[in-house]
């Protein structure tokens, strides 16, 4: 198969596979090592996003009724923390960490019990149950879920649902083939996982332990967004499930520090949003929180008055636009209005602002006037959004009408 690519910013980048389809390839490979005894040196898997990739095996190993195989992730031009990693498959009959048992009914309620299996059941050619089944669970390096509001449940392992999908499909196509009977058993494992998961969100999301078997499309597509935003609908949803009612929004550490220092509040109530501010905004109202503070950086929310809601700066921009204009309606001077569209940090502008009395304060109550009815405008009806802008040598500059009584109400819960 050629290599897929996307284009990101007039740039060919090569796309990858995520961990979802390397365990799915693995399993492809050590099922038919155990029951075709073929050592297989390259599988086709093709992704739900349609892509085929063919995927080379690395390592195989068949011993004491086990196959295990290995496939290494990559991730194509993204910068995955996961790039390079050893992700193995093996498949048994016979699991070590089985009880003995005479039927294999009894063996398979055992090894569900503490919810550490997942199962899968197809039907035969009739409808009727299948000769076989497959039961899944997480190795070395695979994390378990700790909290409610993820994709598995809480003391399942974290392989998510189209991973699972995607490797049961691939095994029990290998059943089938040779009329398999009887139970499956699946070990995905990740080596040096409980590693790279300390550079994921994982502990952030109650993931414990290793890393999350991943993957919706099956595909990395480069610098994608798409990660980025899944993992904050994921975040927003958690702390919905866990009975949060108002979120605490920054966009990056600069909110992460001041809500910290100055406001004692901690993001571990919250989330951080990146460039992300409209997609936050959307998720919380999709999630039903009945509030929303957003806490930011000048030089990210003076966009927002701008309607900017995806604030990185090779979007859009605003900030200089915005403090000239308003500077202008306040009374500042045609110099001081040219001076500020030439400055390059929000600070610099600001202090410009700061050379007539009263200006500054009045350009943040304006600017903050527009940020609020642009906020108010994508969250809609249903959910109370405040925000408080600030930078790190003033402190707050605005904030919006009911900011403050929402700060307290959080505190309060």
């Amino acid at each position: 198969m050629e290599e897929q690519y996307t284009y990101e910013n007039q740039k060919e980048m090569r796309c990858g596979f995520t961990t979802g389809t390397c365990g799915a390839a693995a399993a492809l490979a050590a099922a038919a090592l155990l029951f075709e005894g073929e050592e297989l040196l390259k599988v086709s898997v093709t992704t739900p996003k349609g892509m085929a990739f063919q995927i080379e095996i690395a390592e195989s190993v068949l011993e004491n009724g086990a196959a295990s195989c290995k496939v290494i992730k990559d991730a194509g031009d993204d910068p995955d923390v996961t790039n390079h990693a050893q992700v193995w498959a093996s498949v048994t009959q016979a699991p070590e960490d089985m009880p003995e048992g005479d039927g294999n009914d009894e063996r398979g309620e055992e090894a569900k019990k503490g919810g550490k299996w997942y199962e899968y059941r197809p039907e035969g050619e009739d409808g009727e149950e299948g000769r076989f089944s497959l039961f899944l669970k997480g190795g070395e390096g695979i994390g378990i879920v700790t909290r409610e509001g993820l994709s598995c449940p809480p003391g399942m392992w974290a392989i998510n649902p189209v991973p699972r999908e995607m490797i049961f499909g691939q095994v029990a196509k290998v059943c089938q083939r040779c009329g398999v009977e009887g139970e499956v058993y699946i070990t995905i494992a990740i080596p040096g996982g409980e590693g790279l998961a300390q550079k994921t969100m994982n502990p952030q999301l109650g993931i414990e332990g290793g890393l999350s078997i991943l993957g919706t499309s099956g595909v990395v597509e480069p610098m994608s967004e798409r990660a980025l935003l899944e993992t904050l609908r994921l975040e927003i949803q958690q702390k919905a499930a866990l009975g949060t009612k108002n979120l605490l929004v920054v966009p990056g550490n600069y909110g992460q520090r001041f809500v910290e220092d100055y406001m004692g509040m901690h993001l571990e109530d919250g989330v951080k949003c990146s460039n992300f501010v409209g997609n936050a905004i959307d998720m919380a109202a999709e999630a039903g929180m009945e509030g929303l503070l957003l806490v930011g950086h000048a030089g990210k929310l003076l966009k927002v008055a701008a309607g900017v809601m995806n604030t990185h700066s090779l979007v859009a921009d605003g900030r200089m636009e915005c403090l000239a204009a308003y500077g202008a309606a306040c009374g500042a001077s045609r110099e001081m209005v040219c001076k500020i569209l030439s400055c390059v940090t929000v600070d610099e502008a600001l202090g410009i602002l700061e050379e007539a009395e009263g200006l500054r304060d009045a350009v943040m109550e304006m600017a903050m006037d527009r940020i609020y009815a642009c906020l108010r405008k994508r969250a809609g009806e249903g959910l109370l959004i405040e925000g408080i802008l600030f930078t790190n040598d003033r402190g707050i500059l605005g904030t919006t009408p009911g900011a403050i009584a929402l700060v307290g109400k959080m505190a309060s819960s």
